[in-house]
């Protein structure tokens, strides 16, 4: 069967998604891809994504029943929920406190700052439950979230003499099967932000998968339909 310009389009888009989790490297990326947008038949475009899982799964190894997650994708959620908390809190006074990379968020997390400063990164941490709630007081002092787009955030709090908030999610939407974070409490005279964005590996692994698919369309474009050269020739006249 011939292939149309949608499915080639689709194939296209489980390859983003797959470079995006770490599945495929640049090199393999950019071979499928220019591949995908020169295939003529579906028997050319089935095999660049036979030994690919549909987006955001995860693969059991072979011999195992557990998931085996893809660490530093945030598509990846099934695998990130469940674990046993590593902290419950945080706390801050004359000073500051932290929690970002690899941790896992505990049910109820409380997190207070008196002239002090937290900052919370949820981009890479897990969750001990598919429903968390963050609880956020900051009295002259502040408190910064960091959650990636997909996350489903609930901002909640109050602020008084100071600010309480959510920033735009420009950079995506959220996933269905992503947990549900409420973040709620207080800041008075004081801030708790909540701000959207991508870790820098994702931003980079994207970044080079639109650049590469730039590419690939600028071949197709110079080879034209039928691999040669595109609008180039001159056709003789006999």
């Amino acid at each position: 069967m011939r292939a149309s310009d949608a499915e080639r389009e689709r194939i296209a888009e489980l390859l983003r998604e797959a470079v995006a989790e770490g599945r495929l490297d640049m090199d393999e990326f950019e071979q499928r891809l220019d591949t995908a947008y020169k295939a003529r038949t579906h028997g050319e475009l089935e095999p660049l994504v036979s030994d690919l899982p549909a987006p955001g799964t995860a693969v059991a190894p072979v011999g195992s029943s557990a998931p085996a997650p893809v660490r530093g994708s945030a598509t990846d959620w099934p695998a990130r929920i469940g674990s046993t908390p590593t902290s419950k809190g945080g706390f801050a006074l004359w000073g500051g406190f932290n929690r970002r990379g690899r941790w896992t968020v505990a049910r109820k997390f409380t997190a207070f700052a008196l002239w002090g400063g937290g900052e919370i990164d949820l981009r890479e941490a897990d969750f001990e439950d598919r429903e968390v709630v963050i609880r956020c007081f900051a009295i002259m002092g502040g408190i910064h979230v960091t959650a990636p787009p997909e996350l489903n955030v609930d901002v909640r709090g109050v602020g008084i003499m100071g600010g309480f908030g959510e920033g735009p999610n420009e950079d995506g939407e959220t996933a269905p099967q992503a947990p549900r974070v409420t973040i709620t409490g207080l800041a008075l005279m004081g801030g708790v932000g909540v701000e959207r964005k991508r870790t820098k590996a994702e931003r980079r692994r994207l970044k080079e998968a639109g650049e590469a698919e730039r590419a690939a369309r600028q071949r197709q474009r110079l080879e034209g339909p039928d691999g040669g050269a595109g609008g180039g020739g001159r056709k003789e006249l006999g």
